[in-house]
């Protein structure tokens, strides 16, 4: 009878423990799935946020403003629910500035600036920023608008918007490279350049042959390479002059002689 009950409680026992392991390793895949995707929501939050933090280079628009501030909030929200009890009061404080913010801009009239007034920066690193930011931000538009956060409308707009700055980008930085090629007197790189530019506007002209930017910057490229091609024709050597000549002007500066 003693030795029945030892093996039930012996049982008991290791039913126990088996149980205690089962919850603790549930214990621990949940603690390690919030902490994947509270990294998951800090690093949209810190991608988002570099973002808006180059938005002051580009003409942006008041639609694309918005997604980037609902992005932050909805993974801030998530964040707040999944952050250790000190960090969530930081949370909330950063979460009620940006209500603040968005309501500010729904607020107001809807603002588009105009792509025309945007300028490539002189520093080659700001471009670099310039260029990252963008295609950053084309990859966000996408993101939102596939989990239906963005109005196909305002996603089309938006996404020529970025198409436009990056071929603005893209054609002024050539220009620019060839123009300091050329000061350089490194002709073939930069008439390389020009015609790539040129070969670029053509095949964006063939999609949108309204668009003045493009006619501009065709005739931009055009008068540049006319200008390389004579300042590389004005560094050649000069040809061998021929034997006719060189003996005339040994006769000229031969000494006279005297009658």
């Amino acid at each position: 009878m003693s030795f029945t009950l030892v093996l039930i409680l012996i049982g008991a026992l290791l039913l126990l423990v088996i149980g205690i392991n089962v919850i603790q390793q549930q214990k621990e895949r949940a603690e390690a799935e919030r902490r994947i995707e509270f990294a998951r929501q800090r690093a949209i939050i810190d991608e988002t946020e570099t973002v808006l933090s180059n938005t002051g280079m580009i003409p942006c628009s008041t639609h694309i403003m918005l997604v980037l501030y609902r992005r932050v909030q909805d993974a801030l929200e998530i964040a707040t629910t999944l952050s250790a009890i000190q960090q969530k009061a930081d949370f909330q404080r950063r979460l009620a500035d940006l209500k603040n913010q968005i309501d500010s801009l729904q607020s107001s009239p809807p603002q588009a600036p105009p792509i025309e007034s945007f300028r490539l920066p002189d520093n080659d690193k700001q471009i670099l920023a310039l260029v990252q930011t963008l295609k950053k931000l084309k990859a966000i538009l996408r993101a939102e608008h596939n989990k239906g956060r963005v109005d196909p409308s305002v996603f089309a707009q938006e996404e020529n918007r970025i198409d436009s700055l990056q071929l603005r980008i893209n054609v002024d930085s050539m220009l620019s490279r060839a123009r300091a090629a050329s000061f350089m007197k490194q002709y073939g790189s930069s008439k390389q350049m020009v015609t790539k530019a040129l070969a670029t506007l053509h095949a964006i002209k063939a999609q949108t042959p309204n668009d003045p930017f493009i006619g501009r910057k065709v005739d931009e490229a055009k008068l540049l390479l006319d200008e390389i091609m004579g300042a590389q024709k004005l560094s050649e050597p000069s040809s061998p002059r021929t034997k006719n000549e060189e003996d005339d002007i040994d006769m000229l500066f031969q000494p006279k002689k005297k009658w």
